[in-house]
């Protein structure tokens, strides 16, 4: 079995609105953490922790010039759940094709009796 370690952390990393959206953000390129965390109703130490968490996942990774904090995101980390999703989505259109195909054969065969 593949370790699902890497991916459980994208996973839980994505599992929260605020991290989605930040991620969403720097896909747009890099950002400083004040313009980022602007649009959300929380103080900065709680928005900290939604990037600790990015960070800790690998989606994201800073850099510290000065006195402003800049994030990036790792799109290659996007990439591996993107990998994942895609090949969940490969399997299971594949048991809906069979399973459709099945149905359809049943229907033919009763419509034969």
């Amino acid at each position: 079995m593949v370790n699902q370690q890497p991916l459980d952390g994208i996973f839980h990393a994505l599992a929260d609105p605020t991290r989605r959206a930040v991620v969403h953000r720097l896909l747009k390129g890099a950002a400083p953490v004040t313009q980022l965390a602007g649009p959300f109703d929380m103080g900065l130490p709680a928005f900290l922790k939604h990037l600790a968490v990015l960070e800790g996942a690998g989606l994201i990774r800073s850099e510290k010039r000065g006195r402003v904090r800049t994030c990036h995101i790792e799109a290659d980390r996007l990439g591996a759940a993107e990998t994942w999703l895609s090949d969940q989505r490969a399997i299971w259109q594949g048991r809906a094709d069979r399973l459709a195909d099945f149905i359809e054969s049943q229907t033919d065969q009763e419509h034969e009796i």
